[in-house]
């Protein structure tokens, strides 16, 4: 039987279907693409914003579509959340949420064995256990992430995915370094640390926490690069910072959410950290590690943001001297805190607010790269195309360079020449 897959959302939701496809492999599956005509669509779907839910919608129904006769099997956090909106598409035909993911092959032979409507959905109850999932490559990428928790404790007031994922989880140490050493000795040597709240790793597990991981994996021979997909301020304690700034394999990039620039939101959003306490963690952070790039989230137009309040992020935004910004208008979630609040701004204001930051980001992006010119850095390329290689360096700038196809997936030393974003032209460096 033929298998194809949709992803939405974020690098934990691509981590899940990943795992899923080698389950589905294991179970004699063949993968094509999600255009193509399928036995079976699996569709990981998101809902961190109304947008994210309506594209859920119009995925599903594509596939349905496609292959009316198909099995359409739905998972993810819209169906957790919104069950009964999906049973109610006709031509789903197997709905589950954010657990037990490892038994899409048993739901689909008793859906093939029963021919009706399967509803998998349950509750997440406080002491839900890690998904038993893992992976052991990552098809078509020369980068690996790897999910070591799920969940979320903060309930930060805009937000539904601690609802979606539920609390704080983390997977097994001895099965992270399992994990990793697996995708190292099949040829990754980059792996990006992901999960719902990354850093937050270990708070549910007897004396070990994400800083012991962080050492564990350093000791990984073969393994080059480890990145962090994001972490929060409160996560980047001394120790922490200490392993990351005498790390030979963490990158020079962390992603730290900021969300605003103005302690007033702040409050509101019930982020646990004001703009002193973030300000004296970046400064902690750049006098420990040289050529550090920091990227960051920004959500414009909460409820309640003043002109005043927005000027605040724009000048703390330039204050910090981010690489570059993630940029989204708030968008208000049915079931949180901020949605009944007062005060709701207006879509032309968060459009017109989104635009100004995004000319901020490039500039902030442009300036960044302009200071690693002519500067030795090294990259995994990671596509080749009409003779250039392509891929990130260790701090998250984009380059193509000319080179050969056999080198994609290996380091190579190269200076940026000069500054195109998004793109930037750079040479390998010769005689290394």
């Amino acid at each position: 039987m033929k298998v194809a897959f949709l992803t939405l959302g974020c690098k934990v939701n691509f981590y899940e279907t990943e795992a899923v496809w080698e389950l589905m492999q294991k179970h004699g599956y063949e993968r094509v693409d999600f255009k193509a005509r399928s036995d079976v669509y699996i569709i990981n779907t998101c809902t961190v914003t109304n947008n994210s839910d309506g594209k859920s919608r119009k995925m599903i129904r594509e596939a349905i579509s496609r292959n009316p006769e198909g099995i359409v099997v739905i998972m993810g956090c819209f169906s957790q959340l919104k069950a009964g909106q999906v049973l109610a598409i006709p031509g789903v035909k197997i709905v589950l949420g954010t657990k037990n993911r490892n038994l899409i092959p048993e739901y689909i032979a008793e859906y093939l064995k029963k021919k009706t409507i399967l509803n998998k959905v349950e509750l997440l109850e406080s002491n839900l256990a890690f998904d038993d999932l893992s992976i052991n490559a990552f098809a078509k990428h020369q980068r690996a992430f790897l999910k070591i928790q799920d969940g979320c404790n903060n309930f930060c007031s805009y937000c539904i995915i601690p609802y979606a994922r539920g609390r704080v989880r983390s997977k097994q140490p001895k099965q992270v370094i399992k994990e990793a050493k697996t995708l190292v000795d099949n040829n990754f040597k980059e792996i990006i640390l992901t999960g719902i709240h990354t850093g937050g790793y270990g708070v549910d597990l007897p004396n070990y926490r994400f800083v012991n991981l962080l050492q564990d994996l350093e000791t990984i021979k073969g393994l080059e690069r480890i990145r962090i997909s994001s972490i929060e301020t409160s996560e980047l304690t001394e120790d922490v910072i200490s392993v990351i700034a005498h790390s030979q394999k963490i990158v020079n990039h962390l992603h730290i959410p900021l969300q605003s620039g103005s302690d007033t939101i702040l409050k509101a959003m019930n982020r646990k950290y004001d703009k002193q306490e973030y300000t004296r963690i970046i400064s902690k952070l750049r006098a420990m590690i040289p050529n550090l790039a920091i990227t960051t989230d920004v959500i414009v137009g909460f409820p309640g943001e003043t002109e005043s309040d927005f000027a605040e992020m724009v000048a703390f935004i330039r204050e910090i001297n981010f690489q570059e910004l993630h940029v989204f208008p708030y968008s208000r979630r049915e079931g949180t805190v901020a949605a009944a609040m007062p005060n709701q701004i207006s879509g032309a204001i968060k459009k017109e607010r989104v635009n100004i930051l995004l000319k901020l980001s490039d500039e902030l992006a442009k300036a960044y790269i302009n200071t690693n010119i002519n500067i030795s850095l090294q990259v995994i390329p990671e596509t080749y195309h009409d003779g250039y290689l392509h891929g990130h360096t260790a701090n998250y700038i984009f380059v193509k360079f000319l080179g050969r196809s056999d080198q994609i997936g290996e380091l190579v030393d190269i200076v940026i020449t000069e500054e195109s974003y998004p793109l930037s032209l750079a040479k390998v460096i010769t005689g290394r």
